[in-house]
């Protein structure tokens, strides 16, 4: 039995609103797992065995009037014909909620495809690796619905209590939240970069060789490899072109593969402050911090505090941490960015909501100087936020500033 994902109450809630939920997400995060879990008498088919995919792919209308309802396919990117079918068997019935769930992995088209084919009958729901509270199985923080609510001031939040430890939260960090390496590494630590080597040859050789069949593989790998070393910064296409000695374009079609097949974060520029000039370039970074740490050959969690790519890669643990927390919520209409102007004041991640927007500056450490606030108060004060929010390694809740609050990472 799997650790309980905080996307399970999520899914469920939205099987009751729409015919077919989808769960897509980078291999090995745990999709097949929870959506078992959450649908125990549920039929559960996987394309990627092979009697399944026959069963379906050789008359998968006859397969639909077998099985019109409680239905799992997982990897389902294998078979794209499978939703055009599923329209027309839902159109059949279309009052009727709950019936299919739908996983799929590493295909850039997979999320076009179920939008264009099943569009208005359709929810897709973006699922990740562990988050720290899901792995040790701890409930979510109170954090992330409350900072949508209208209702809360500053005060409230001191209310919110620690979830984890320094220590976990830092072996999270370091291992990355993939769940096989994170649990198995517990007991054989040498399992660790084992796992990721496989993973890392496993993504290149297959997902990327069968989906770009024309791609050139070893450009690819050396792509992936040197990458590492721009984790965390804004975008320069023309330096990553440089250092590989590749053109502009090719680089620009690597990054649109990796962030399109779950792997990286392209997070663009805040652009609505019209007082301010922004730097527009997007801000990169590998999603899971464990393939980071692989691929720079980092082998220890000492090693890691000390390497200079440490507060980068912290930084980004924790906007994903974020964001993995707020797409667990039903949210709705949030987008993510980060924020630097030309005078170099810098916000790690803007939340933009109905509700407003929400600043959050985030660092290694616990200490916190008084001009380091600068840029948060001056994007409050330019936006007319009610809020901005300093994430770091403290242990406790504490007013910062007049609106500026801080939350330590193991409150996440």
């Amino acid at each position: 039995m799997g650790k309980k994902r905080i996307l399970s109450s999520k899914i469920k809630e939205l099987s009751k609103m729409f015919p077919v939920v989808a769960v897509v997400g980078p291999r090995q995060c745990g999709k097949s797992t929870l959506v078992q879990q959450t649908f125990p008498d549920w039929k559960y088919y996987d394309l990627e065995d092979q009697d399944h995919f026959q069963l379906i792919s050789s008359n998968p209308k006859n397969f639909f009037e077998l099985h019109p309802e409680k239905i799992i396919i997982d990897e389902a990117q294998i078979f794209p014909e499978l939703f055009r079918t599923l329209r027309s068997v839902i159109d059949k019935k279309r009052s009727l909620k709950g019936r299919f769930i739908l996983t799929g992995s590493s295909s850039p088209d997979i999320v076009k495809g179920l939008n264009e084919s099943l569009a208005g009958r359709i929810s897709t729901v973006e699922m990740w690796p562990f988050k720290v509270n899901e792995y040790i199985e701890k409930t979510s923080s109170p954090f992330y619905e409350m900072i949508f609510d209208p209702k809360k001031n500053k005060d409230d939040f001191g209310s919110i209590k620690s979830i984890s430890t320094l220590s976990d939260t830092y072996q999270c960090w370091f291992k990355g939240g993939f769940p096989e390496p994170l649990i198995q590494s517990e007991t054989n630590p040498l399992f660790l970069n084992q796992w990721y080597q496989s993973y890392v040859a496993s993504y290149i050789q297959r997902d990327i060789r069968a989906l770009f069949p024309r791609l050139n593989i070893q450009s690819f790998q050396r792509f992936l490899t040197s990458l590492a070393h721009f984790s965390g910064h804004q975008v320069n296409v023309n330096s990553i072109a440089s250092a590989l000695e590749v053109s502009h374009t090719t680089v620009r079609d690597y990054l649109d593969i990796i962030h399109q097949t779950f792997v990286w974060r392209n997070l663009p520029s805040f652009e609505k402050n019209k007082l301010k000039k922004v730097q527009k370039a997007p801000r990169g970074f590998f999603r899971d911090q464990g393939i980071l740490h692989h691929l720079l050959k980092i082998q220890t969690l000492d090693d890691l505090l000390i390497h200079p790519v440490a507060g980068f890669s912290f930084e980004s643990f924790v906007v994903e941490e974020i964001i993995r927390g707020v797409q667990g919520t039903m949210c709705t209409q949030v987008d993510f960015s980060y924020y630097r102007t030309i005078d170099k004041s810098e916000i790690d991640l803007i939340i933009d909501s109905p509700s407003g927007f929400v600043p959050i500056e985030i660092k290694l450490g616990s200490t916190v100087k008084p001009k380091q606030l600068i840029g948060l108060k001056n994007f409050l004060k330019d936006t007319k936020s009610r809020y901005g929010f300093w994430i770091n390694t403290s242990d406790r809740v504490e007013l910062l500033a007049e609106n500026i609050i801080q939350i330590p990472v193991t409150h996440l």
